[in-house]
């Protein structure tokens, strides 16, 4: 039975948080019916998506993320360009100005690099890989002076200097304290490390940007053997609270190992992997209502479950990620499928009528939120794609999915309804309330996959795409 929660003054409260609906196509009326009481007036457009719609919205997130994300790096003092890199200069820092609002290293950016990987492979279109290639040279080229800067700087201090630069990154990327490339010299979080290695490993497949190879032995040997673990293995985090499980972090480190796994063929890091997708699994998933909580605690396991819409996406991607290269013969392929068909069979029950999924996934008076409606859509179309679960009964979850995720790409390309950065939380208001915002980095990578894969669902043979009687059908071709 899902839950919902109604009480006292919170759903008031919640009134004036919750995203409106979408607004209506043009020439669908509001109301149940449309004119002539026979054409019902969907909310989101109950139509086929088209590949050429599709294409331009992904060229409008492009666009925007080009003029928005840090593209060089500057003397703070004189703004002046920096290419030579073989000196420190202490006065190095990101580019700053007006629509400047993103950093190029992060584990949002980890995903968005991967959006835009995928974005150009699906479009053709070589300015999506032109946008990850032109930030990795930036980075590769400056972390020789980050490094002597960082070595140089006293105990606790910013590297680069005083702080500045935009926002988006925070600690991780150092945005506020200069050239700071900490997370890619000396990781300290699965945070720093998991989704930047998985993009950087990617790049390096597809040929985009320089060689970083380096710097994907330092996060993998983050991951692989400094980041806390439970007895038994299972990452785990110490702070803020001791001995608990994120959700979030299987998205921060199974894709890595997997890539790692493509990329070494050492099959130590597929078994760590599946490792990881069982044991998190074992904890924290629902099987009754097919879905995860967000959080885990050692100390007091028989805690409420809380079942975050996000955190819920970082799992299924995390198990998408890790089939698409885990060996056909590996012993926990099967369990690591049937765990993901679990979880999409789950997930397919909480979508709205209007083609998103909720702020938290089972109580429906909370919001609409964009980000992990787009998770959940890149997820569900790759697996009808790859043929991991079938057309019949997803693509149309994800067709729908898509059309809700388009509709909060603006004229500007920017992802509207996304929720802010949320850590781990114990009380539900908490989730509630998390504030939305168009700057949210965490929903261009996950709206770039989904239109990307839905453009390769729609192009996909093996089945038509029909509307006959008013009802979107996928209808395999044997």
């Amino acid at each position: 039975m899902r839950r919902c929660f109604v009480a006292g003054g919170l759903i008031l409260g919640l009134a004036a948080h919750a995203q409106p609906p979408a607004a209506a196509p043009a020439g669908v009326p509001g109301g149940n019916l449309g004119p002539g009481g026979n054409q019902p007036a969907y909310i989101t457009p109950y139509r086929k998506a088209t590949v050429e719609d599709t294409a331009a919205v992904l060229e409008r997130i492009r666009g925007y993320l080009d003029a928005a994300t840090v593209g060089k790096i500057v003397d703070r003092q004189t703004n002046a360009e920096i290419t030579d890199f073989s000196q420190p200069n202490p006065n190095a820092t990101f580019e700053r100005g007006e629509g400047i609002t993103y950093q190029p290293v992060g584990y949002e950016w980890g995903v968005t690099y991967a959006g835009m990987l995928l974005a150009a492979e699906a479009t053709g279109d070589a300015r999506f890989n032109e946008y990850t290639a032109r930030r990795l040279k930036m980075l590769s080229d400056a972390l020789p002076m980050a490094r002597a800067l960082q070595a140089a700087a006293p105990a606790g201090a910013p590297a680069g200097g005083a702080p500045g630069g935009p926002g988006g990154g925070g600690a991780r990327g150092g945005g506020r304290g200069g050239l700071n490339l900490r997370s890619m010299i000396a990781p300290g979080a699965l945070d720093d490390a998991g989704s930047m290695c998985a993009a950087l490993i990617k790049a390096g497949r597809a040929g985009v940007g320089p060689d970083l190879r380096p710097v994907i032995n330092t996060y993998i040997d983050w991951i692989s053997h400094k980041q806390y673990r439970f007895p038994d293995g299972t990452l785990a985090r110490m702070r803020p609270q001791a001995d608990t499980l994120w959700l979030d972090d299987l998205f921060m480190s199974v894709p890595a190992l997997a890539q790692m796994g493509k990329l070494t063929g050492d099959r130590v890091y597929f078994d760590d992997a599946v490792k990881q997708i069982e044991q998190f699994s074992a904890r924290m998933f629902n099987p009754q209502l097919g879905v995860y909580m967000h959080g885990w605690s050692m100390s007091a396991p028989e805690h409420p479950e809380f079942h975050w819409a996000r955190a819920n996406g970082w799992a299924i991607m995390a198990m998408v990620e890790l089939l698409d290269v885990l060996p056909e013969d590996h012993p926990g392929r099967p369990e690591v499928l049937r765990q993901l068909r679990a979880h999409i069979k789950g997930l397919a029950s909480y979508q709205a009528p209007t083609g998103f999924w909720h702020q938290m996934l089972d109580m429906p008076d909370s919001y609409q939120e964009t980000s992990a409606t787009a998770i959940f859509t890149y997820c569900i179309a790759h697996a009808v794609n790859r043929g991991w679960v079938s057309p019949v009964a997803y693509g149309p979850v994800a067709n729908l999915g898509w059309n809700a995720v388009a509709s909060k790409v603006n004229a500007k390309g920017q992802v509207e309804g996304t929720c802010v950065g949320t850590d781990l939380a114990f009380d539900l208001a908490y989730y509630y309330y998390r504030p939305t915002s168009p700057t949210a980095a965490h929903g261009y990578g996950p709206v770039l996959l989904a239109g990307a894969e839905t453009i390769k669902l729609l192009k996909n043979d093996a089945f038509n795409i029909t509307s006959a009687f008013g009802v979107i059908q996928f209808v395999p071709k044997k």
